[in-house]
């Protein structure tokens, strides 16, 4: 399949400064782009789903308005294609390798074009309403044409990532945004309209300067909602750092040499962010179906009050911020109704994503244990049989499978009722990314450190 890709290494292995620099390149274009506005952009309907672009790692009215929206879609439905058996590829071969990642590249392709065309043409992004029909008609393919350029530009900056970078590009851009978002709610000194907060009498967007200015004035309930959002953001960063160290370690050894062994490490997160992901990214879509269907008069999933869900289905999938209606005297028993509801939402989709992600990603007990096999390692005191290795793992893989997503809907819950500085479920991906982020450059700092230990790991 001969599609435009980007050339990867020569060299086996890239040097440390190499993929920083190549990944610390991509992070500035991926900012830069993000604030490039659409030519001829009227109404961003959008803009509202501030919770949506933050999944997508996408900026709502700018070049790269459909984010990593088409390569997730596309990875999610070829992933499931081929752990449901519809289509196979032999991973374990170059070839097999080669045509899973041409489709892959091919289905991504295909989604930037069709979310282009449903972002314009279903009003999220559309021209001035001013403009004549034959104008607005073509104001509407110039639109779609620069959302297709931006998605194939992030697409390549995956690639870039992927290949002379740490990590992936899809990871970084979620930490990248969420992490930009985080720091302007906590350290702005701007109001929301744009403008310089101090000496207008309007208050900044900052919540540090908030506190302290609510101090300073002697408002105790504008320094208490102000420090409860710093101190829920400050929980779920903790709580989930811990999670994400958690893990099991089963001792292995090697059949055809005594006495060398290794333990082979299971995440008690052990489906990593992927279910808060699908979950989140189900919720959002939600809200953004509501939201189009309520423009177009048929208001069957619910209404919205400005940009706030007010009533129907829709206002049960959105979170109640608890903490400030407890501070400021608004609490009401529905509230807690709603945050029940919230909290079953997430975890239950959360557990339910995982078990079937851990199907579907080949990250199954049998699928496991082949690849213990193949690399001839087996459990000490048991023989060495597929079957016997799967039975094993598999008192492992599933508790930790439906424990690990029950946490990760948890703590993504949590943080959205606790009203931390970003939405729970992007706190919590920008913590496992980063975190994950930090053990392969400490891999590959190590390795560029110690030449004898990367000799041996080359071998």
């Amino acid at each position: 399949m001969n599609l435009p890709e980007v050339k990867g290494p020569l060299q086996k292995r890239l040097a440390f400064k190499e993929k920083l620099k190549w990944t610390l390149i991509v992070l500035v274009a991926f900012f830069l782009l993000g604030i490039i506005p659409l030519y001829g952009l009227g109404e961003n309907a959008l803009s509202q789903f501030e919770f949506l672009s933050i999944i997508l790692g996408a900026k709502f009215g700018s070049i790269i308005s459909l984010g990593i929206g088409p390569l997730v879609t596309a990875s999610i439905v070829l992933q499931l294609l081929n752990g449901s058996g519809i289509i196979n590829f032999d991973l374990t071969t170059p070839e097999g390798k080669k045509n899973f990642q041409g489709l892959q590249k091919l289905l991504a392709l295909f989604f930037i074009i069709f979310e282009a065309f449903i972002y314009v043409f279903m009003g999220g992004l559309a021209p001035s309403a001013t403009l004549a029909p034959s104008a607005f008609l073509t104001m509407q393919f110039i639109l779609v044409g620069q959302l297709i350029v931006g998605g194939i530009l992030i697409m390549f900056m995956d690639e870039i990532i992927s290949k002379w970078g740490f990590g992936s590009g899809i990871s970084l851009f979620i930490a990248a945004g969420v992490s930009s978002e985080i720091f302007i709610r906590a350290f702005s000194p701007l109001t929301t309209a744009g403008t310089w907060a101090f000496g207008s009498g309007q208050a900044p967007v900052g919540k540090v300067w908030v506190l302290f200015l609510s101090l300073a004035g002697r408002n105790p309930v504008g320094a208490l909602l102000a420090f409860s959002a710093i101190l829920a953001t400050v929980v779920v960063f903790v709580m989930s750092v811990y999670g994400q160290a958690m893990k099991v370690e089963i001792p292995l050894s090697f059949g055809r040499i005594r006495g060398h062994g290794i333990r082979w490490p299971l995440n008690f997160i052990y489906t990593s962010n992927i279910p808060v992901i699908l979950v989140a990214a189900l919720l959002a879509n939600v809200q953004l179906w509501a939201r189009l269907l309520e423009n177009w008069g048929y208001a069957i999933l619910g209404t919205f009050s400005g940009g706030t869900p007010a009533s129907g289905f829709v206002l049960w999938v959105s979170p109640p911020n608890l903490v400030e209606k407890i501070i400021t005297g608004g609490i009401v028993p529905m509230d807690f109704a709603h945050a029940g509801v919230y909290v079953l939402l997430m975890v239950g989709g959360a557990v339910i994503f995982s078990l079937f992600w851990m199907q579907t990603a080949g990250m199954d007990a049998k699928s496991q244990a082949r690849q213990m096999m193949a690399s001839g390692l087996q459990i000490p005191g048991f023989r060495r049989d597929l079957r016997v290795l799967e039975t094993v793992l598999n008192r492992y893989i599933m508790p930790l499978t439906i424990m690990g997503g029950a946490l990760v809907g948890i703590l993504a819950s949590s943080a959205d009722l606790l009203g931390a500085l970003s939405y729970g479920t992007g706190i919590l991906l920008a913590v496992m990314i980063i975190y994950k982020l930090y053990e392969e450059i400490a891999n590959q700092h190590m390795m560029d450190m110690h030449p004898a230990l990367r000799k041996m790991m080359e071998k």
